[in-house]
């Protein structure tokens, strides 16, 4: 009986692995609208599409190029403190990107080479974002882990 519990819970968990679907969008822009559609909106509703279909869609996001920007804490201690456009909707963007991490288990991967190079804290950017070497092996790691590359520039 044991035999066939560990069989069936083998075979339960080949199959739900197959209903999981990987994406890495490689975010480079520093425009808020694309930022909105294509990451707050667009994977929210990827997400809802597959679930609809009942699997499962694996979304991370690589951080690098003018994206930086979307990801700091605190504008003032950063090389945006002058961008006036984000500076009235950065609270709105905190709250959604923040939703993403945990509400839709969005990763968020920032390329830690380029981050140093602007300057930005790790203490300022959000705690869920997690830092890789540069964004390249952010993105072939993701790749060689089977997710399919989105650019969003």
């Amino acid at each position: 009986m044991k035999k066939w519990l560990l069989i069936l819970a083998l075979t339960t968990a080949l199959f739900a692995e197959e209903g999981i679907k990987k994406v890495v969008f490689d975010l480079k822009t520093g425009s808020i609208e694309t930022f909105e559609k294509k990451v707050l909106q667009g994977i929210a509703f990827h997400k809802t599409h597959y679930e609809g279909k009942l699997e499962k869609l694996d979304a991370t996001v690589v951080i690098h190029g003018d994206a930086y920007k979307f990801f700091v804490k605190d504008l003032t201690n950063s090389p945006y403190k002058n961008d006036k456009k984000l500076s009235t909707v950065h609270d709105q963007l905190s709250k959604r990107i923040t939703a993403m991490s945990s509400t839709y288990e969005v990763e968020f991967l920032m390329c830690e080479a380029t981050m140093r190079t602007l300057k930005i804290d790790k203490s300022n950017i959000y705690d869920f974002v997690k830092l890789t070497p540069n964004s390249t092996i952010g993105l072939i790691d993701k790749q060689q882990e089977g997710y399919s590359y989105i650019p969003i520039h």
